[in-house]
């Protein structure tokens, strides 16, 4: 098994261990913020940077495998769909975010395979994507040190006093939810020459 596809499935392999530090509850903070948000977030932030860094080896070293095609889209959900849930059960983030972000993902998901399948085409991100994906992964790094829930800023609730983290956490989701709305558009948009290409085959 080559390096790229290692770190991939030590990033699925983190998940489980985020999620056990969201069940104990240690009675230490720094600054405010619980100690065992602090380890969930830095265990995000290391996932997040094996992501990165499985791409880049695995393109360098010329070392793309179908197992790598296959488990690294999945292993980036898992991580971000679990950090959202963590985040949603800790009061930080209202549960229909993660709802429209894990919509997106499976008729995006779905609409690939049916591309990669019918024609042989593989999906690009688009610029959405990009814009999704960063974002996405800046504000739940935040909201995991974030005294406040999503959108504190703007009704007035914030306690602590991390008006500045807040504000930043809360304008990263949001870009990031227009960006998933935008992206999830565009890739769908193309599934109209692709249904159309169907029937022509069944024709």
């Amino acid at each position: 098994m080559n390096t790229p596809n290692k770190l991939t499935i030590f990033r699925v392999i983190l998940v489980p261990i985020m999620v056990i530090f969201s069940l104990i509850n240690i009675p230490v903070d720094v600054l405010g913020v619980p100690l065992n948000f602090i380890i969930m977030d830095i265990i995000f932030i290391i996932a997040s940077l094996t992501d990165k860094l499985d791409g880049y080896l695995a393109r360098k070293n010329n070392e793309i495998t179908n197992f790598g095609k296959f488990l690294d889209p999945i292993a980036d959900k898992i991580l971000v769909v679990s950090a959202m849930l963590i985040l949603v059960g800790a009061g930080k983030l209202p549960a229909w975010i993660p709802i429209i972000i894990i919509t997106r993902e499976f008729a995006v998901s779905g609409y690939r395979l049916i591309a990669v399948e019918q024609n042989g085409k593989v999906i690009a991100a688009s610029v959405w994507g990009k814009l999704k994906t960063v974002t996405q992964m800046l504000a739940i790094i935040l909201a995991f040190v974030d005294v406040n829930g999503f959108g504190a800023i703007f009704t007035g609730n914030l306690s602590g006093g991390a008006f500045a983290l807040n504000l930043v956490s809360t304008i990263l989701m949001i870009i990031c939810l227009v960006a998933t709305i935008f992206s999830g558009y565009d890739y769908l948009k193309g599934s109209k020459e692709l249904f159309k290409d169907a029937k022509k085959s069944l024709k």
